[in-house]
């Protein structure tokens, strides 16, 4: 929502203005592995508690910025901090304390809030940038954040830290006596399946979705149309991603992961055919398609590594699995805007973008922990 805004007023290059995203990304990327250390150590207030500080601070202060380094520091920095101390991998810790055979469902679920969000918050977005600035815009997000504080630090933390009662912590498994530590985890080929498919995903990904307002903008699409569109693709992730959980416990985690890799790379195709012919039936088509497949993956993962590496150390885990997700996200939005300040257009990111889903799609059909796992 604020791409263009930017652009206009500072006269910053695409390529700077998305590099944003991926400053964030790195910081989102490389904090999550001390998330997961502080959540199983402090436990899951003081992590919310300052993930949202972060998040408040960050947001109100950016209603004031007036310089690209400014920009890096409070949008990429700082919120980068606070989504990763609100992320999925304190989430994914609490939620294996309380569910087993429907896990994946209940990570699913929980992920869907943020393709909940994108349809309130994108067209909100656009709505105030259009008729209050972007910098009025920042300070409303971030008054927002702070006033929803007090309602998180209230929450019965202590209990959601606690588990189910009937379902201890598991330390055991096929870790050892002593359970999984990150170091057995790394060890093993399902670690290293999950990084590729986490990494690979997110460079396809943020190539595309960090631009995909303006693409819609520059195709012939209103601002206004651009931003629905953007928040429907998040409203149908958000159905998507607790339809996979339910698909995975259901039919399993190969079957669940490749459909939607197909439908994600037939919305790529479909957003070629939009960078020639900016058609309201292409837009139709790509908008139910993409949405409908965007981030079932990450619940996948986060099940398969909750399971998988079960023990005092799962979030810990997760966190370094998780990371590899935020970096390449960064890597995604950065080569992005690259790619559109060297060729003028978003063609070659969608080609690359392709590539990636292909890579992506690997692990579940070449490592055997992968392939088989149930």
């Amino acid at each position: 929502m604020f791409l263009r805004p930017l652009e206009r007023e500072f006269g910053w290059t695409r390529s700077e203005l998305t590099s944003v995203y991926s400053i964030y990304l790195l910081v989102h990327g490389f904090t999550a592995p001390f998330v997961g250390f502080f959540f199983d150590r402090l436990g899951p207030r003081w992590v919310y508690g300052a993930g949202m500080a972060s998040l408040a601070a960050a947001f109100l202060f950016a209603g004031s910025l007036s310089t690209l380094g400014q920009f890096y520091l409070l949008v990429g920095a700082l919120v980068g901090v606070g989504v990763s101390l609100n992320g999925m991998v304190p989430g994914s810790a609490l939620l294996s304390r309380w569910y087993r055979k429907r896990l994946s469902t209940a990570l699913g679920i929980a992920f869907s809030a943020m393709g909940v969000g994108t349809i309130v918050f994108v067209p909100l977005a656009q709505h105030l940038v259009d008729s209050q600035g972007w910098r009025s815009t920042y300070r409303a997000l971030g008054i927002l954040v702070l006033v929803a504080t007090p309602i998180v630090l209230a929450l019965p933390w202590r209990r959601f830290a606690a588990g189910h009662p009937d379902f201890p912590h598991r330390k055991a498994g096929t870790g050892g006596e002593e359970g999984w530590t990150l170091r057995k985890a790394i060890r093993t080929p399902l670690y290293w399946g999950l990084v590729q498919l986490f990494f690979c995903t997110s460079i396809s990904m943020f190539t595309v979705i960090v631009q995909l307002v303006a693409f819609f903008i520059d195709a012939g699409f209103s601002p206004l149309t651009a931003a629905t569109a953007y928040g429907l693709v998040g409203m149908l992730s958000a159905l998507s991603v607790m339809g996979s959980g339910w698909t995975s416990d259901r039919f399993g985690y190969r079957p669940a992961v490749t459909a939607s890799f197909i439908g994600t790379a037939i919305g790529m195709a479909l957003l070629v055919g939009l960078n020639f012919t900016p058609s309201m039936i292409l837009l139709g088509l790509f908008v139910p398609i993409f949405g409908l497949c965007m981030g079932t993956r990450g619940p996948v993962v986060s099940a398969i590594s909750a399971r998988a590496f079960a023990g005092s150390h799962v979030a810990t885990i997760y966190g370094t699995i998780y990371s590899s997700n935020a970096v390449g996200a960064a890597i995604g939005a950065f080569l992005g805007g690259v790619l559109h300040d060297l060729t003028g257009g978003y063609g070659t990111g969608f080609g690359v973008a392709l590539f990636f889903i292909a890579l992506a799609s690997m692990p579940f059909w070449t490592i055997p922990a992968l392939r088989d796992y149930r």
